[in-house]
C-alpha cells in the first residue's frame, strides 16, 4: 500500500501534471472568445512550432517541470538549429496539446463521476452532468465510487510518464548537438590528461634532481659540492612550484590563457638542472626555436623534461646528447644517453608512454629504447 501511494508524495508527480496542464490555459482563453472553435489553437502551433528560439523555451520548460533535479535529463535548452529541429518541436507542440486535454479532461470528470457514483449510493440522484442523467440511486454504485479515482490515478501517472518520455524524444539533442557534447567531453578529458602529465613531468623532473643532489652531495662530502648541490636543488624546486601553479591555475581558472606555460625557448633551465645533477649535456639546436607554434613548443618543452628526468633518474650522471632539428614541416626532439648494462634490456613506466601520448596528440610520433648501447628518445611534432 505504501509502494502504491509513493507517487503521490513525489513533488515530480504534479509538477507534470502541471506541465500538461498548461497549454489548456491557451484553449480556455480562446473558448472565451469563440466557444465553436475550441481546436483553432492548435493550428495557431504550426507557425509558432518553426520559431527557432520556441524550442529553447520548451526546452527549459520541460527540464523544470518534467524532469526537476535531473543532472542530464536528456533534454536540450538550445534553439532549433535545423528544419528537422523544427518539425520536432511543432510536433512536440500538437503532441503536448492533445495530450494536456487528455489530463484536464480526465482531473475534472473522473473526480465528478466519482462524486456522482458516491451521491446515487447515499440514494440522492445524480445532478444534471452528461453521462450521468439515466444512472438511478442504489447501493451498489458504493463500490463504483471508486473506481474513478483509482483511473484518475493511473491517467496522471501515465500521462506524466509519456509526457517525460515524449520530451526526451522530441526535445533531446539533435545529432549536432550531441556531436558537440561529445566533443567537449572529449576535451575535458584531454585537459585532465595533461593536467596530469603536467603533474608528472614537473614534479617528477624536481623531486628527481633533488634525490640525485642530495645523493651525490652525502657521496662526495664536500662542503662547497654540498653548497652548489643545495642550490640547483632549491633552483629546481622553485621552477617545480611555478609549474604546479600553472596547473592548479588552470583547475581554477577554466578560460585561463595556457601562454605562461614554459615553451623550448626556456628549455636553459632543465639543461641546467641536468648539468648542476653532475650530466654533462651537450645541446645543439637547429632551426628557430622561438618561431615554433605555441602548442608544439610547449609539448616539445614537456618531451626534453622527461626524457632528462629519466636519464637521471635511470641512468645518473652520464653525458647526454641533446639535438633540437627545426625544420619548415616539424620539429625533432633527438635524446640519447648511454645505457648501463643493467637497464640493456629497456626501461618502461607511464613518463615514456606520456612521451608517445604528447607527440600522437599533435599528429607525431615518438620513438623510445635502446639504441646501438644508447638510450634513444626521438620524437617529431608536424608544424601544421
Amino acid at each position: 500500500m505504501v509502494r502504491f501511494l509513493r507517487p503521490l508524495l513525489r513533488g515530480t508527480t504534479y509538477t507534470r501534471l502541471l506541465h500538461l496542464w498548461v497549454p489548456m490555459l491557451s484553449v480556455a482563453f480562446w473558448m472565451f472568445i469563440d466557444p465553436r472553435t475550441p481546436w483553432a489553437p492548435a493550428l495557431f502551433l504550426v507557425p509558432l512550432g518553426l520559431v527557432a528560439a520556441v524550442r529553447r523555451g520548451e526546452g527549459v520548460q520541460a527540464r523544470l517541470l518534467l524532469t526537476p533535479g535531473e543532472a542530464e535529463p536528456g533534454i536540450s535548452e538550445a534553439p532549433a538549429a535545423s528544419w528537422r529541429d523544427r518539425g520536432r518541436t511543432l510536433i512536440w507542440l500538437e503532441l503536448r496539446m492533445v495530450l494536456g486535454a487528455a489530463a484536464m479532461f480526465a482531473t475534472v470528470w473522473l473526480p465528478v463521476l466519482s462524486f456522482e457514483l458516491a451521491k446515487c449510493a447515499w440514494g440522492e440522484p445524480p445532478a444534471d452532468v452528461p453521462f450521468l442523467d439515466a444512472l438511478a440511486p442504489h447501493r451498489a454504485y458504493a463500490l463504483l465510487a471508486p473506481l474513478p479515482l483509482l483511473a484518475l490515478y493511473g491517467v496522471v501517472l501515465g500521462l506524466g510518464a509519456l509526457i517525460t518520455r515524449c520530451a526526451r524524444w522530441l526535445l533531446g539533442p539533435s545529432a549536432a548537438e550531441r556531436l558537440a557534447a561529445l566533443e567537449e567531453r572529449t576535451e575535458q578529458l584531454l585537459e585532465r590528461t595533461r593536467i596530469a602529465r603536467e603533474l608528472h613531468d614537473s614534479i617528477g623532473h624536481a623531486l628527481t634532481v633533488a634525490v640525485v643532489q642530495a645523493g651525490a652531495a652525502r657521496a662526495a662530502g664536500d662542503p662547497e659540492f654540498t653548497g652548489r648541490a643545495l642550490a640547483a636543488i632549491e633552483e629546481t624546486g622553485r621552477a617545480a612550484l611555478e609549474d604546479l601553479e600553472r596547473v592548479l591555475g588552470v583547475l581554477r581558472e577554466a578560460e585561463r590563457p595556457v601562454s605562461a606555460r614554459p615553451t623550448l625557448a626556456d628549455a636553459g633551465r632543465l639543461l641546467e638542472s641536468a648539468r648542476a645533477s653532475g650530466a654533462k649535456v651537450d645541446f645543439e639546436v637547429t632551426g628557430a626555436v622561438e618561431s615554433l607554434p605555441g602548442p608544439v613548443s610547449r609539448e616539445g618543452y614537456r618531451i626534453l623534461q622527461e626524457a632528462l628526468t629519466n636519464v637521471l633518474r635511470h641512468a645518473g650522471a652520464v653525458p647526454v646528447r641533446v639535438r633540437v632539428t627545426v625544420t619548415g614541416r616539424e620539429l625533432a626532439l633527438e635524446i640519447s644517453n648511454p645505457l648501463p648494462a643493467a637497464l640493456s634490456t629497456g626501461r618502461g613506466g607511464s613518463g615514456l608512454r606520456g612521451i608517445r601520448e604528447r607527440a600522437a596528440l599533435l599528429g607525431g610520433d615518438a620513438r623510445t629504447g635502446p639504441e646501438a648501447g644508447d638510450w634513444l628518445v626521438r620524437a617529431e611534432l608536424p608544424l601544421g
